[in-house]
């Protein structure tokens, strides 16, 4: 039986509801309007993922501390400004079933929240000299920034190779992930080269966590009908980027003919879909998730026992065995 996410974060379940309110606390404005944002977005918060990840390396590493405390909110406050910006530059009205910043409040107010933010992450790191682990975290942003632009670059002709998507899904998912685990690793004051070895651990859960993500375009047995998103907005994942490397020249263009203009076609789009999964792009999909997810085991294999080192082996089972 596949477990919780609140089973697996036993071992730091008290750190967590600590880390909520520093957080609530930390969101907090004596501007009217940043305040009631601010309420919204703590608000409508995820399965909190990231924070687990940084408070459970911190535990494998060493010992969890004040600064771990501010790693995780250094990642979420930093992460969270991304995503403010991110519904912006998509025009979306909607995350995680809620209404976004800029369709409650518009575009203005939403980029200058997402600054807010940003500028509230910066200083928390700088007020405590915590130099290490905003550079861990502003190197993720930027690679965060980069995937999105390279894909973006490559969006409108369809040519994106299976190297080249390792790379966008590197920057734009993993890359946050690694910093989570590195922050982890650095605010228990480890040395360079476990902070490293962690945040390699990081990358490896990152591309599997996804690669299930984007199967899950596909339907399965879980989720049940297809959702077809992904070809809807012409995003080349790696299912698709398989089926394509099998196929005839002739194939392939009316493959992508399809993908490129009749988008909104859910006839055309359960096609493409068929297409992919007689193709082997399903089971090509899960074979290189499932090699990601034994090089992140093999890493964590490396620190010895513990309740912290069982419930990271737990979650990334999570990332990878999850329903939605």
């Amino acid at each position: 039986m596949a477990l919780k996410l609140k089973e697996i974060q036993a071992p730091v379940a008290s750190e967590m509801i600590e880390f909520e309110q520093k957080f609530r606390s930390l969101m907090k404005s004596k501007v009217f309007l940043i305040d009631k944002i601010m309420s919204y977005i703590v608000k409508r918060k995820g399965k909190q993922m990231r924070p687990m990840f940084v408070f459970l390396s911190s535990g494998l590493c060493g010992n969890i501390s004040e600064r771990t405390y501010r790693g995780a909110s250094l990642i979420e406050l930093l992460h969270t400004a991304s995503l403010v910006h991110d519904d912006v530059v998509d025009d979306s009205n909607f995350r995680r079933g809620f209404f976004s910043i800029n369709a409650l409040w518009k575009n203005k107010i939403a980029v200058l929240v997402g600054d807010y933010l940003l500028s509230r992450g910066l200083l928390l790191s700088v007020d405590h000299e915590d130099y290490d682990l905003l550079k861990i975290v502003s190197e993720a942003v930027r690679e965060m920034s980069e995937g999105e632009l390279l894909q973006m670059a490559k969006a409108r002709s369809l040519d994106i190779t299976e190297d080249l998507y390792y790379e966008v899904i590197r920057q734009k998912t993993a890359s946050l992930i690694a910093s989570c685990c590195a922050v982890g690793a650095a605010s228990a004051d480890r040395d360079k080269e476990t902070v490293m070895r962690m945040k390699e651990f990081g990358l490896h859960v990152g591309m599997a966590f996804q690669i299930k993500d984007d199967l899950f375009d596909y339907g399965s047995h879980e989720i049940g009908k297809p959702l077809g998103i992904d070809i809807k907005e012409k995003k080349m994942t790696l299912p698709l980027i398989y089926a394509l490397q099998q196929s005839s020249g002739s194939e392939k263009r009316r493959i992508k003919r399809i993908v490129k203009s009749n988008s909104q076609n859910q006839k055309k789009i359960q096609e493409v879909i068929d297409y992919v999964k007689t193709s082997g792009g399903i089971e090509y999909a899960e074979t290189v998730m499932h090699d990601y997810y034994n090089k992140s085991t093999q890493i964590l294999n490396e620190f010895p026992d513990s309740d912290y080192k069982t419930s990271l082996g737990q979650l990334v089972k999570f990332t990878i065995e999850r329903s939605k």
